[in-house]
């Protein structure tokens, strides 16, 4: 066997250490650099209870996320750690900064960014969205957060909202690192996007006609932008339109950034979402899942849906029947009574446009008690 001398090992753990730097180095000389707002333009207070700064990351993508880090004042030691996204189509001036905010008034460093092609983060053409980029965005808030000097690397969990929702639940399904998911008035963007709400074109001749339009659509104007919320709605509009309207286009919820508060996203921009069916593992996630919706929420079906096939591998409107989840006892499913879609973006109010008493529909004591215990 060669011997090897002291002062080769030496070397060659310098060299190491020097190609370590380097890699790191040219990573961080690759990340786009953003122009991020740095004054406070969220849609809602800042607590003097957290720290706040803008940051940025790097997805497996080369795309870079712009995103804002709240961590608790006057915390010690290392922390656990959250990473929050949506509602599809928002920026993380609204709902996911809010929710970030109150969990690191609750001892959390957390973590609300911008995804791919929106917000301040990078990505041409803007507003589009795919489910592998989408999930991606959500791993890579994980790497953020490990490297965090205040961020125990073994309690990291997920919040995603709306859309983002079932983005998070495949992301959990897809990364181990994930110890506990919060999935709020969820959407499953898949299924709404190739089946309609409640499956109502779930047949191949309304999917074919679909598929048809977009592809058209490719060659017509492929940066064409529709699908933000209405100017005006009109009264007989379903009640969920109204809630929409009245977070996305009233002081309570607008953000000039956010695609649902303006011109929403391109025609084509979730193509791949319409084609594609990525909750198909969630009844494999041994980590801890929590899905939380209002009782009265258009979308309550999704969640109830996703839960069910997740402990028991079928569920009404999931075509494929999986095995039973070998961990079923950390799933829990949390109906809020009185609350629509909306509701659970910041809690709702009694009155329109955020006007009113707040009516607190969003348990933020339940939601810290639970990532707190499934990040021990």
């Amino acid at each position: 066997m060669k011997k090897v001398s002291l002062a080769a090992m030496l070397v060659a753990c310098v060299l190491t250490a020097c190609n370590q730097k380097d890699n790191q180095t040219k990573t961080e000389d690759n990340m786009q650099k953003l122009e991020l707002t740095q004054e406070w333009d969220k849609v809602f207070p800042l607590s003097d209870k957290v720290n706040h700064r803008k940051v940025t990351f790097e997805t497996q993508y080369g795309l870079t996320l712009a995103a804002d880090l709240y961590e608790p004042k006057d915390a010690q030691g290392k922390l656990a750690a959250i990473a929050v996204s949506g509602p599809f189509g928002a920026c993380k001036e609204q709902s996911s900064g809010l929710y970030a905010m109150r969990m690191a008034e609750r001892g959390f460093v957390a973590l609300a960014f911008d995804p791919s092609y929106t917000g301040e983060s990078s990505g041409e053409p803007r507003r589009t969205a795919s489910p592998d980029i989408n999930t991606e965005d959500f791993m890579a808030a994980v790497d953020f957060l490990s490297k965090q000097d205040n961020v125990d690397a073994e309690k990291i969990g997920i919040i995603g909202i709306c859309g983002w929702g079932g983005i998070a639940l495949n992301a959990a399904a897809a990364d181990t690192r994930i110890k506990a998911t919060v999935a709020s008035t969820m959407y499953d963007m898949t299924r709404v996007s190739g089946n309609d709400y409640n499956d109502a074109f779930d047949v191949e001749e309304a999917r074919h006609k679909n598929r048809e339009n977009l592809s058209k659509q490719r060659l017509a104007d492929p940066n064409a932008m529709a699908g933000g919320v209405l100017d005006t709605v009109p009264p007989q509009a379903p009640n969920f339109v109204h809630d929409y309207y009245d977070y996305y286009k009233t002081p309570r919820g607008y953000h000039k950034r956010s695609g649902n508060s303006n011109d929403g996203w391109r025609v084509i921009g979730t193509q791949a979402y319409a084609n594609s069916r990525f909750l198909y593992y969630i009844n494999e996630i041994r980590s801890a899942v929590l899905v939380m919706h209002g009782a009265d929420a258009h979308s309550r079906y999704f969640g109830e849906a996703a839960y069910h096939y997740m402990v028991d591998g079928k569920a009404e409107g999931y075509k494929f029947v999986g095995a039973p989840n070998p961990n079923p006892e950390n799933k829990q499913l949390l109906i809020i009574p009185d609350a629509s879609h909306c509701d659970l973006y910041d809690g709702g109010y009694e009155e329109k446009a955020g006007k009113g008493q707040p009516k607190n529909k969003i348990p933020w004591d339940k939601l810290a008690d639970f990532l707190r215990q499934n990040l021990k």
